[in-house]
């Protein structure tokens, strides 16, 4: 009967109350400067403009209800008026939300929460972050891979709120990002300048293309060329249009010096 009582005032409050980021019952004291703010984010944002410096999420101690405004040490429920202040509540990072449909869940090797259901995802070791089920033996590692910056926006990739692709190279950026540098006609990987897509069809447009042009006759000598796919070397006539892998067929390329090898010769 207890329980059943108590049931009504836990949920008391539920998404009336938090900040752009989260739908919470209580606000953070940030133990670095001694401000509240709704949460990490708010206080990330605010000082961005002035003292610039972040809070580490598990650093965070106190928290201020927003139903009876008492200040307490974090935890789930609130020790004066007995709301829970987010349905969801991790006491590793401090972290409330009242919007469960997030299917949130701490990782213990990523140190942090994530969204979208604990048994959709893995956490890969090397890569040093969480990944979809469907990239389970599917992707190339790459050593903390997710603990850079965008190479497009040069936000810190780790625990942006934002969705990330993770490209056939291995290296990673945000979703939109990628899709923004491909409407602007840049398809290579901005780090390691592999091919981001499948570039299969490209490359036979273009193969078209070089067929139909003749370059003149003062034009027709080879160069050296270094494949950015498949790391190979490759002597081939010049053309202006592009030039073409002897290994993977890439146009991926750039000209280069002759190997060793062949300078000594």
């Amino acid at each position: 009967m207890e329980a059943a009582a108590s049931e009504p005032r836990l949920e008391f409050g539920k998404m009336e109350f938090g900040c752009e980021h989260y739908r919470r019952r209580c606000k953070i004291r940030a133990p670095c400067c001694g401000e509240v703010f709704g949460c990490r984010h708010c206080h990330n944002e605010a000082t961005a403009k002035t003292d610039r410096h972040e809070l580490p999420r598990h650093d965070v101690k106190k928290v201020i209800c927003l139903v009876c405004d008492t200040e307490q040490l974090a935890a789930k429920v609130c020790s004066n008026c007995g709301v829970n202040m987010g349905e969801y509540y991790c006491d590793v990072c401090k972290f409330y939300d009242d919007i469960t449909e997030k299917q949130q869940f701490h990782c213990d090797d990523c140190g942090i929460c994530r969204v979208g259901g604990r048994e959709n995802y893995f956490h890969c070791q090397k890569c040093g972050s969480c990944y979809i089920n469907d990239l389970r033996d599917r992707h190339l590692c790459v050593e903390n891979s997710m603990k850079h910056q965008c190479p497009i926006c040069c936000e810190y990739l780790f625990d942006s709120l934002r969705e990330t692709r993770i490209l056939d190279c291995g290296h990673t950026m945000h979703f939109e990002c990628f899709h923004e540098m491909l409407q602007h006609n840049q398809y290579t990987c901005p780090i390691c300048y592999k091919s981001a897509i499948n570039m299969t069809s490209k490359w036979r447009n273009l193969d078209d293309e070089v067929s139909a042009t003749i370059m003149p006759e003062d034009y027709r000598y080879k160069v050296w060329i270094f494949c950015n796919d498949c790391h190979e070397t490759s002597e081939i006539y010049f053309h202006v249009l592009g030039h073409k892998c002897c290994n993977c067929e890439s146009y991926n390329t750039r000209t280069t010096g002759a190997p060793a090898t062949q300078s000594a010769l």
